[in-house]
């Protein structure tokens, strides 16, 4: 079979396309899949690039779409033939956040899915949302999820709330799209005008350009008429202060990214006058990932894909994430 590995110590230019063996039948309580697709997310962007180093010889990508090749005994939830999506933290099942590292994460700290094939516990996959394909279903792992998990599960999002996304990448993209399937309103802020009307045609209620306009939290803040109820933030210590603004008293702010960096001032002040909560999101269980498929399933929504390429041009589809010019999911098809 077809793999991509890294070598270390990482960068793009060290990606090669390499012939593995397959994997044998699966085991007990195991599944074999044949993968068809991955899409990009900014974690995998940091173990390729070598800002998160790995070991040598990875295969990158925790997303992973396919379909199920044989089962090993004792699996019930799967059948030959099913269309199936990878988990980003395959371990946690259920229940409260209790994973702190991505020492188990597919493409980190162990082999990914930038293959053709692949043998897993059951429990590491999930059943595709219906309809989609496998680029599409890819997009769901760690990006949709994170966004999911952040206004659904930890905010309560419910009809009629007021949500603010920043910029127009995977992440944001997929939280413009639950939050209008929940019947939320949505305000979203880019540095382009063009993606910004792309954004309106999503079904954004309020744009703001944050280049043309410093101060838009105050002006996100005033839209909503006193303050909005989540905040999907994903800048970090460059547009937290902003995002403080933005928020109502008692809302929620889920920090979901750092795309400005890892140290800065938190205005701790404004924060508590807020009586805001603050919460570090990394993507989601797998009861989490059941759930947000189930809900995709009764929707008729879409994922946003920029761009496809074929795996052996892993490499340029990061270089087009590297650029920013990309709208929504990057995904990588075969």
């Amino acid at each position: 079979m077809k793999a991509m590995i890294l070598d270390a110590p990482g960068g793009l230019d060290r990606l090669r396309l390499v012939e593995r063996a397959e994997p044998g039948a699966p085991g007990p309580g195991m599944i074999r899949v044949r993968l068809h697709a991955t899409s990009l997310n900014y974690h995998d962007y940091s173990v390729v690039s070598g800002k998160m180093p790995t070991g040598d010889g990875r295969i990158p990508m925790a997303d992973g779409a396919g379909i199920v090749d044989a089962v090993g005994e004792g699996v019930a939830e799967f059948a030959t033939g099913d269309a199936v999506v990878a988990c980003f933290f395959p371990d946690w099942q259920d229940g409260p956040a209790r994973v702190g590292d991505f020492s188990r994460v597919p493409g980190d700290g162990i082999d990914g899915y930038a293959c053709e094939m692949v043998v897993a516990p059951a429990t590491a996959f999930t059943h595709a949302p219906l309809g989609y394909d496998h680029a599409e279903a890819a997009t769901i792992t760690t990006a949709g999820l994170t966004a999911w998990r952040s206004l659904v599960v930890e905010g309560g999002l419910k009809a009629g709330d007021h949500v603010v996304v920043l910029g127009t990448g995977g992440v944001s993209i997929w939280a413009l799209q639950i939050a209008r399937m929940m019947g939320a309103r949505v305000a979203v802020t880019s540095s382009s005008d063009e993606k910004l009307g792309r954004a309106r045609e999503l079904g954004a209620d309020f744009t703001i350009n944050y280049r043309e306009t410093r101060d838009w939290g105050q002006v996100v803040h005033d839209w909503a008429g006193g303050g909005v109820d989540h905040v999907v933030e994903v800048g970090g210590p460059a547009t937290l202060a902003q995002s403080i603004d933005a928020v109502r008293i008692g809302g929620h702010i889920g920090l979901i990214g750092v795309l400005t960096g890892f140290a800065g001032a938190v205005p701790t002040a404004a924060l508590m006058l807020k009586q805001a909560r603050l919460q570090g999101v990394i993507v989601g269980s797998r009861a989490m990932q059941q759930d947000f498929v189930r809900a995709l399933d009764g929707s008729d929504g879409r994922p946003v894909i920029d761009r496809r390429y074929s795996l052996d041009e892993l490499a340029d589809a990061f270089r087009r994430q590297e650029s920013g010019e990309h709208f929504g999911k990057i995904a990588v098809a075969w």
